[in-house]
């Protein structure tokens, strides 16, 4: 059967802990091929590779604004704007003809990158070139009100191109998966992390962090900045961006997203409110 390949990342692209898995456990743990437009805001980050001369994926992200797509500040690195592109639409995913230049990286002023996601204010903006041309496969996601509570266990769903490594596709593979988690209350997840920390007494899931998951389903089959998505009142609102996870060894230790509640009034420093 076709293994999994891991989602390698480049030293300055990879949360702490983040891991793949292979074909067999995603068929066990709820884990399976998203049908191509189910969600039309998922991007694909890239960074050119000299060595393969193709722009290669690195994580993931989400269309905000036609020209705006949300990611992890832990993606970005340090690189200037113009070693990215972005893809969205997910028809072909190595076509060259659907690649968006990005003009301009905001990471948020919190992010430590000595820290990396684990300090918080893990999330960063990219400035596209030119709107995108908005399609059925490529649409918008909606943020939430900063006043939005997520409830603990409402279940709610993670996307990514987690099979996609080195610009090769697995043959016979879509090239996006989905799976559907709960939410975890912060509470219960920081004991879940401090259980399996050496400093018990720390507290290391942070108010602006947002957990999801439960045994065995969580985002750790890869793609860091990639959108949790939770339907309210039949529209899907973007609650959290995949950012890190505990070794793969615990596998009942949630995933952590950075919280999108508490960074949406900064979000609309830069990308424009929807029109009502």
């Amino acid at each position: 059967h076709w293994r999994m390949l891991p989602l390698i990342l480049p030293a300055w692209a990879s949360a702490p802990g983040l891991c793949p898995a292979d074909l067999e456990q995603h068929g066990t743990v709820g884990v399976h091929d998203a049908p191509p437009g189910r969600w039309p805001w998922q991007a694909s980050l890239r960074r050119h590779s000299e060595q393969r001369e193709q722009w290669e994926h690195v994580c993931g992200g989400s269309l905000v604004h036609p020209q705006w797509v949300l990611t992890a500040a832990h993606c970005t690195g340090r690189p200037q704007a113009s070693a990215f592109r972005v893809q969205v639409g997910q028809l072909r995913f190595y076509d060259p003809d659907r690649l968006m230049k990005v003009t301009e990286i905001i990471p948020h002023p919190d992010y430590d990158h000595l820290l990396s996601a684990k300090g918080g204010a893990d999330i960063a903006l990219l400035r596209l070139e030119a709107p995108v041309t908005l399609s059925p496969h490529v649409r918008v996601v909606s943020l939430p009100p900063a006043s939005l509570r997520v409830p603990e266990r409402k279940m709610c769903w993670v996307t990514g191109w987690g099979d996609i490594r080195l610009g090769e596709r697995i043959p016979g593979r879509t090239p996006s998966w989905e799976v559907e988690v709960p939410i975890v209350g912060n509470e219960a997840c920081n004991q879940h992390y401090q259980n399996s920390s050496a400093d018990a007494a720390r507290q290391i899931i942070k108010d602006d962090m947002l957990c999801a998951g439960s045994e065995g389903r969580d985002s750790r089959q890869g793609d860091s900045g990639g959108p949790l998505v939770c339907s309210w009142n039949g529209t899907w609102v973007q609650v959290g961006v995949v950012s890190w996870g505990d070794v793969c060894g615990h596998r009942d230790v949630p995933g952590v997203y950075t919280r999108v509640t508490s960074y949406v009034s900064w979000i609309h420093q830069y990308v424009p409110s929807p029109r009502p």
